[in-house]
């Protein structure tokens, strides 16, 4: 294999810890959910948008939407949970502009459909908001090229590549995940990032996610014999 660049900074990989917290507000119909929705916490959109790829990353790559369930399966609102659910995350680089979509999907069927405001839950199936409160913590794995960023890419545990893959992109708004911007801004490995980063990660398990990862780099690294 051809020397490897090493970068001026190097990578440190973090962990998390995350921790559900009550909020205190719930919605018995769509027009306190889509109130809620504008003034609720941040971590709290990202929660009901990302629960379940956080808990149960290895039944289903693709996290449902937890407001789109609700409206569903409690309101019997099919057709708006069916826009609801596909509402493209990966679009959105920011909590904020997630918001707005969610929002503004409730809002247009509410206009659309005036009906739709007299449904209301029954008592105990309210929805109620719950954000995600996230503890991040270094981990003692520190890269400095390519070949070992693989290795230790290996080794982490899920939870640090969801936080340097999701976290840091949408919730912390860096615009790219972690791994992308160290790659094309350290190591000048632009096409490496670029592949990265046009990965869906929602269509991944995050162990499929850390193998396509891995198959990216290394096809690269075995290519530089």
């Amino acid at each position: 294999m051809a020397k490897q660049s090493k970068a001026k900074e190097p990578f440190r990989f973090y962990t998390r810890l995350i921790l559900s917290e009550m909020t205190g507000l719930k919605a018995a119909d769509l027009n306190e959910l889509a109130r809620i929705i504008k003034k609720v916490d941040a971590a709290a959109i990202y929660n009901h948008t990302h629960r379940f790829l956080q808990q149960h990353q290895y039944l289903a790559p693709e996290p449902p939407n937890d407001f789109a369930y609700w409206v569903s399966e409690v309101l019997g609102e099919r057709e708006l949970g069916e826009k609801l659910a596909s509402i493209d995350t990966i679009e959105a680089t920011t909590i904020r502009e997630l918001r707005e979509k969610i929002m503004g999907t409730i809002e247009d069927h509410l206009k659309d459909n005036p009906s739709s405001r007299e449904r209301t839950a029954k008592p105990g199936e309210e929805f109620y908001f719950i954000k995600a409160v996230s503890f991040i913590f270094p981990t003692n794995y520190l890269v400095y090229d390519l070949e070992e960023f693989t290795e230790m890419l290996k080794k982490v545990t899920i939870q640090s590549i969801y936080f340097h893959i999701f976290e840091s992109r949408l919730r912390l708004e860096k615009g790219n995940n972690d791994f992308s911007y160290w790659i094309g801004t350290n190591l000048g490995e632009k096409e490496i990032a670029k592949s990265i980063s046009k990965l869906d990660p929602y269509s991944y398990t995050l162990e499929d996610l850390r193998s396509k990862i891995i198959d990216i780099i290394e096809k690269r690294t075995k290519g530089a014999k």
